[in-house]
């Protein structure tokens, strides 16, 4: 059998076969050194998809015979100098059945959340289990996440048999060790298969090596798995990102189909606001379509002037989606700042930005026994379950059932970084929540210090006060005078504080004590301006108490 995708016609009808190929999307996982890098250098090798210059480099140069096969993905500088690789590399290739996107992840466990990334959107897993190893840790974890993910096809491919010299038995044990790790997972299917990347052993071209084995190799396998029916045909989701309006005579709703059919004269709802309509044109670039499909990106008119905007999302009455405010939901963290429970970040979900409040956490996956255990925040590479209280309403199904309405990516609404992805399991009873609550730790980020009762006391405090205050000030603080006139001085600098100032009390003769703001938690230092030996060493006392935990 060959897999080149020749040139075997003119170029149209060539272009045109091209087209109507299937595309597959196929992620590979396992430990480090698997041979993950090297197994698809052989995929690209044997189906052609090689360029001479790159074929070059990977033999060592001119004149060089041996192929490092790892080479051809492992495109990173750092990946080719420590041998690991480190960032997700995409690559492409096609046969004469189907085209090709390979998502090549890290195996190290501090780059979990780039193998996450790379399995978002796959369809098919391949887990690389070392024969001299069987299944690691990480086999097993990452095994786990790519359930997580619901990707429906994973496939085992116990790698280097040629090292255990082609063992029937080897293979049988590594295929009975994770058969009982992937009994509880969520995958449609899990396939086992005999490879050597290095040798090329039921890669492309079957083995002689193991006459025992009599199933696929593993393009074929790629080639023929039923991938089309894991696409929602039935549930109509159409999130709105663009309303086309050129002239008072067109409204057209643009977006990509996330799943479901949709055909003229079909009822339509929009939500989150339940009004009705119906479809009465799907528009493209070549003209209008009697039906249009997943994941064809298309522009809908409705018969009716309902109010449709981005971020809403159109489907058929028959099949709705789910809206609430509350969900839970599995997260990734990614980023080096922790998830902190309690306090507000921003839901990328679909065309929308939602502002949501994380609870506390359900539970965390251990990432060496993969138990779920007790938690009080997310780190680095964590995963977690947890419930999020949202500010409106999300318009969403459980990941499990439409990968694409169901997830959602998570931001810090101060630095607009990305620090996780989150997967939604369902809605949870709406509850009374303080969503609207901005947290102690927001303002501190916010104006860069935390908010400070600073009680100054001595001789000199009323006459220093001006320029502790343009000092203070002149620090980057927010800082705000106030006289302690009376009794109420200390409530009210408790408020000042709590709402993020460094406040100046002015208490010459100490009269008032400041004791009562321990008691509601609200930082607050003493300072003796008279004793403590000059204006600049209060100043800096303080900044370094209002900076601390910032």
């Amino acid at each position: 059998m060959t897999h080149a995708d020749r040139l075997d016609t003119d170029i149209f009808t060539f272009l045109e076969r091209h087209e109507r190929k299937d595309l597959v999307r196929f992620v590979t996982v396992g430990s480090v050194d698997d041979g993950k890098s090297t197994l698809i250098g052989r995929l690209l090798h044997d189906t052609q998809g090689v360029y001479e210059d790159q074929l070059e480099d990977a033999r060592g140069g001119r004149g060089g015979t041996t192929i490092d096969f790892a080479l051809l993905t492992d495109g990173l500088r750092a990946e080719r100098e420590q041998g690991i690789t480190i960032d997700v590399a995409y690559r492409y290739f096609t046969t004469p059945r189907r085209k090709f996107i390979i998502a090549d992840t890290p195996g190290h466990v501090q780059y979990t959340r780039n193998m996450a990334t790379g399995a978002s959107t796959a369809d098919i897993a391949i887990i690389l289990i070392d024969a001299r190893y069987g299944v690691l840790t990480q086999s097993r974890r990452h095994a786990w996440i790519a359930s997580l993910l619901g990707i429906p096809h994973l496939v085992a491919a116990i790698n280097k048999m040629d090292l255990r010299g082609y063992d029937q038995a080897v293979f049988e044990t590594f295929k009975a060790d994770l058969k009982a790790v992937t009994a509880a997972m969520s995958f449609r299917a899990v396939h086992f298969i005999p490879i050597s990347a290095l040798e090329g052993d039921n890669v492309v071209a079957r083995s002689a090596n193991m006459p025992w084995y009599s199933g696929p190799t593993l393009i074929e396998f790629l080639e023929t798995v039923e991938v089309t029916r894991d696409v929602d045909l039935e549930a109509l989701r159409y999130p709105v990102q663009m309303v086309i309006r050129p002239h008072q005579n067109y409204r057209g709703f643009a977006g990509q189909i996330a799943s479901g059919v949709v055909r003229k004269g079909d009822p339509i709802m929009v939500l989150p606001s339940g009004k009705t309509s119906h479809v009465r044109a799907i528009d493209t670039m070549e003209g209008e379509l009697e039906e249009a499909f997943a994941p064809m990106s298309v522009t809908l008119r409705l018969t009716d002037e309902v109010d449709v905007s981005r971020g809403d999302v159109l489907m058929h009455p028959e099949a709705p989606a789910s809206v609430a405010r509350r969900i839970a939901a599995h997260v990734v963290w990614m980023h080096e700042d922790r998830l902190e429970p309690g306090r507000t970040y921003l839901l990328k979900h679909n065309a929308r930005y939602i502002r949501a409040q994380f609870g506390a956490l359900s539970w965390k996956l251990d990432m060496e026994t993969l138990e779920r255990l007790p938690a009080s925040e997310l780190h680095l590479n964590d995963i977690g379950a947890v419930e999020i209280a949202c500010d409106r309403p999300l318009i969403f199904d459980p990941y499990r059932e439409n990968r694409l309405t169901g997830a959602f990516i998570v931001i810090d609404a101060l630095t607009n970084n990305t620090v996780g992805a989150g997967m939604i399991i369902g809605a949870v009873e709406e509850e009374a929540s303080a969503l609207d609550v901005v947290t102690a730790r927001e303002r501190a980020m916010r104006l860069g210090h935390r908010g400070l009762v600073a009680w100054l006391v001595g001789d000199a405090a009323a006459t220093e006060v001006a320029t502790i205050e343009r000092r203070v000030f002149d620090l980057g603080l927010l800082a705000y005078v106030l006289d302690a006139g009376g009794p109420e001085a200390v409530e009210t600098s408790r408020h000042l504080a709590q709402a993020g100032l460094v406040v100046l009390v002015v208490d010459p003769d100490g009269q008032l004590s400041p004791d009562t703001l321990s008691a509601e938690a609200v930082p607050h230092l003493v300072v003796d301006v008279g004793s403590i030996g000059s204006v600049a060493a209060a100043v800096e006392r303080i900044g370094v108490a209002a900076r601390v935990e910032v």
